[in-house]
C-alpha cells in the first residue's frame, strides 16, 4: 500500500475517533443536565393568571405556593378566598399563599418530579401530578400534568419560568 494512502487512512481514523469522542461527551452532558433543584423558582401558570413559587421542603420534597394572582381581590376589595375547598373550615383561606403543589419527589431515572399532588382552587379538587421539563435542554418550561388514576388520563398545563413575584 502506498505511503500516501496509509497517511490518508490514518487521518480518517483520527478524525472518526475525535468525532465519536465528541458525540460521547455531548451525550453525557445531555444526560446530566436536569437535576432535582432545577424546578425551584417562580413559575407563571398556563393561564397566565398565577405565579407559583416552587421550593424544596425540609423533608427533601418539593412544594409550590401561589404567591400572586392577576386579580387578587373581589369586587368589594376583599381578598379572594379558597371558596371551592371541599373542607368547609378552609374556605376562608386567601388564595394568595395557598400551597398548590405538595410532596413532589425527584425521579432521576425518568427526569421528572412525581408522587405529588396539585390542588386546583377553581374547582376545589386535588389531583395526582407529575412535573417535567417540556424540553430537557430548556429549563424554563414545565409540563405540569394533573390526573386521576393513570397519568395518561389527565390534563397538562405548561408553566414558564418567571423573574416576577407579582403582577
Amino acid at each position: 500500500m502506498p505511503k500516501q494512502l496509509q497517511n490518508y487512512i490514518m487521518k480518517l481514523r483520527v478524525i472518526a475517533l475525535l468525532f465519536f469522542a465528541a458525540l460521547l461527551f455531548s451525550g453525557q452532558q445531555a444526560v446530566a443536565q436536569v437535576k432535582a433543584s432545577d424546578i425551584e423558582g417562580v413559575w407563571l401558570t398556563g393561564s397566565g393568571n398565577g405565579l407559583v413559587e416552587i421550593k424544596r421542603g425540609s423533608d427533601g420534597k418539593y412544594y409550590g405556593t401561589l404567591i400572586a394572582i392577576k386579580d387578587p381581590n373581589n369586587e368589594d376589595g376583599t381578598p379572594k378566598r379558597d371558596v371551592e375547598n371541599p373542607d368547609k373550615s378552609k374556605r376562608n383561606q386567601k388564595l394568595v399563599g395557598l400551597k398548590l403543589l405538595t410532596g413532589f419527589v425527584w425521579d432521576a431515572d425518568d427526569e421528572e418530579w412525581d408522587d405529588g399532588d396539585i390542588y386546583d382552587p377553581e374547582n376545589g379538587k386535588t389531583y395526582s401530578c407529575i412535573i417535567d421539563f417540556d424540553d430537557e435542554n430548556n429549563k424554563n418550561v414545565l409540563d405540569v400534568r394533573g390526573y386521576v388514576g393513570f397519568s395518561w388520563i389527565g390534563r397538562t398545563d405548561t408553566w414558564t419560568r418567571s423573574n416576577k413575584r407579582s403582577f
